[in-house]
């Protein structure tokens, strides 16, 4: 069971090591499992002088090209070597067929920070935009469109598919690629908060792998603001273990507040 990303690309495994993955006594939902490269008969070391090695300085130590991933939360990456296997994905039709995906992945053998406290405790599937990310190492081959969708039931069981091209009737959000820091970003054209109306542009990313949305000003005061004056109920008193701004005494409340993006 792996967390599915679209805010990073390098989908990893932890692979042959120990204290790399969340203790059995941690809150993890599943426990670990590990990649081992020497039992598949289908592994192979992604070699130095690869596209995909970013870390090129640093091979003079090893033949196979190393990775390094840091992420946003405090203290929390992953490490390792990069490696080749075969991925296998199943079609939708009337009668599916298996397809083996010769993919890149990371080899992890050292993970720090929430990594190892219930955090993707399998690996984690990076969904990015850049080139060493599953989807885009499909549409590379040929394989699939450069697209995919995720869709979740109530239990948390879903899928994910990749190559799915929408239907016709659906609304679409263009995304604001910026080629130097590929993400799934997108812009908010305007805030309704109640009755209020802000005309304003907000840049912002989607990512799976954050839990909360976070808004720089000024999207972020106009809102706290406005949800505020509209609350009827007494604000929280600060409390240096909760991380939010504004809360408020339990209590049955509702203001309703839209984003408005481009279409």
């Amino acid at each position: 069971m792996v967390a599915l990303d679209t805010g990073s690309d390098l989908f990893w495994l932890p692979c042959q090591c120990d204290g790399c993955t969340p203790p059995p006594s941690s809150a993890a939902s599943a426990p670990a499992s590990f990649y081992i490269p020497s039992l598949s008969s289908t592994s192979q070391s992604v070699p130095c002088n690869s596209d995909f090695c970013g870390l090129r300085k640093e091979c003079s130590t090893t033949s196979s090209c190393p990775y390094k991933m840091v992420y946003v939360s405090a203290d929390t990456s992953s490490s390792g070597f990069l490696v080749e296997d075969v991925l296998y994905l199943s079609t939708e039709d009337t009668r599916p067929q298996f397809l083996k995906a010769q993919i890149m992945f990371g080899c992890g053998e050292v993970q720090t920070g929430s990594f190892l406290d219930a955090a993707a405790p399998n690996g984690l599937f990076g969904l990015g935009v850049d080139m060493i990310s599953v989807p885009s190492i499909l549409a590379q081959k040929g394989l699939t469109s450069n697209s995919f969708s995720m869709c979740f039931g109530r239990d948390g069981i879903g899928r994910i598919s990749f190559g799915d091209q929408g239907s016709t009737d659906q609304e679409e959000t263009p995304l604001d690629i910026n080629q130097k820091h590929p993400t799934y970003a997108i812009t908010i054209t305007g805030i309704v908060v109640g009755n209020n109306i802000m005309d304003l542009e907000v840049s912002t990313i989607f990512d799976t792998g954050t839990s909360f949305t976070y808004l720089a000003d000024p999207a972020y005061t106009y809102i706290t603001d406005g949800f505020h004056n509209q609350v009827q109920a007494n604000r929280h008193a600060a409390d240096s273990r909760i991380p939010f701004e504004y809360c408020y005494d339990l209590r049955l409340i509702y203001v309703a507040y839209k984003f408005y993006k481009n279409h």
